[in-house]
């Protein structure tokens, strides 16, 4: 009987491995005894809850006998009029993850290419395989996007393309005029998802408006979420913002009430609150700044970052001997033993790096004092 009803499950799913969340603090507290844990693993805002939205969800616990609104009316014109699009564009979901999984199975089938970067978020490959599609990988270019290399590989099969900006796990950033020379260049039957979860992360100055060049290419989808700078990772909320047909084909095949009431009202609550995001944002600057400055300091490579994150190769370091030097996956092991949990990339092709979210500064300093110890560092 053994895996018997593995081989009745479809082909794609079939070689699936469930994706590896970042450990959480409590696995690591009955692992090893240990109560005073930093988790720096998985982006979430380190601020805390924002004081509107607790206010908010106390007053809609009342509620929770009745279903939430199925259409997410007063978040989506929330969203339309921060964003001025039409309600009609607006596809809720459970977190983005969940968008990017709908438009998969709404539009991809078995016959059909999904086309994403090396070194991209990890659930472009899982949903590709999961539906039977074939994936294409293009070469990462200095750990990011190379879009001219993504255009040439373009055929009649593509039918999805993936892009992350910023990148996750890399945290590289494409330039807005790179992504509409690339857009200029898709056929309009291929629908191009741009993955903007950290987007309220990246520069001001540099990230521009992708939304509004939806009237220009239609075939165009940008899903963002408030898992990260609006700090609502547990209750799982994000948007996708489309041509009005391609949203009306994605809530065709949304789960009803994929988005909880409590979710509703914390993601119509904190759009609103422009001081939480704006301490959120300064907080991971002074933070990014901090370990870059920590990085440079001993000497270990780093990937410029424009999201809440930061990518260290923990086996650059030029004054120890290759016998010395240990991968991403060991100094995560020895991490977890002094408390601090990160995130490994070997899954990504990253072996010697480890993904470090941006904490406090008491947290960061935590890692740095880790850190330190683990590699020996002077």
């Amino acid at each position: 009987m053994s895996n018997y009803f593995l081989s009745l499950a479809n082909v794609g799913v079939q070689k699936l491995r469930p994706y590896q969340a970042g450990k959480p603090t409590d696995e690591l507290e009955r692992e090893l005894g240990i109560t005073d844990i930093v988790k720096l693993a998985s982006n979430e805002n380190p601020l805390g809850l924002s004081e509107s939205v607790k206010l908010a969800l106390q007053k809609e616990l009342t509620e929770l006998t009745r279903y939430p609104d199925a259409n997410g009316f007063y978040l989506k014109q929330a969203l339309a009029t921060k964003y001025s699009v039409n309600n009609d564009q607006i596809t809720l979901g459970n977190g983005s993850n969940d968008l990017l999984e709908l438009i998969a199975r709404a539009f991809v089938d078995s016959s059909h290419e999904v086309m994403f970067a090396e070194h991209a978020f990890v659930v472009y490959p899982l949903v590709t395989q999961a539906i039977g599609a074939t994936a294409v990988v293009v070469k990462a270019k200095d750990y990011g996007h190379d879009l001219s290399a993504m255009a040439a590989a373009i055929t009649d099969k593509t039918k999805l393309i993936f892009i992350a900006n910023p990148n996750n796990p890399t945290g590289t950033f494409l330039e807005q005029a790179e992504i509409k020379d690339f857009l200029a260049k898709v056929p309009a039957r291929v629908l191009v998802v741009l993955d903007e979860a950290y987007f309220e992360y990246a520069d001001n100055t540099r990230r521009g408006n992708a939304i509004a060049w939806i009237k220009e290419f239609p075939n165009l989808i940008v899903s963002r979420t408030f898992s990260k700078a609006y700090g609502l990772a547990g209750l799982r909320v994000g948007y996708s913002i489309s041509h009005p047909e391609i949203a009306d084909i994605l809530n065709r095949v949304r789960q009803p009430f994929n988005c909880n009431a409590l979710a509703l009202k914390a993601a119509e609550t904190v759009l609103q609150d422009e001081q939480y995001l704006a301490e959120g944002v300064a907080l991971n600057n002074a933070g990014m700044q901090d370990l870059c400055a920590f990085f440079d300091e001993k000497n270990l490579a780093y990937i410029p970052s424009m999201g809440n994150f930061i990518t260290v190769n923990v086996a650059s370091f030029a004054d120890k001997k290759m016998a010395d030097k240990k991968t991403g996956d060991q100094v995560y092991q020895a991490l977890l033993e002094e408390g601090v949990i990160v995130r490994p990339i070997t899954g990504y092709g990253l072996p010697n790096h480890l993904r470090i979210s941006i904490g406090t500064e008491a947290e960061n300093q935590r890692f740095k004092q880790a850190l330190t110890k683990v590699l020996n560092l002077q």
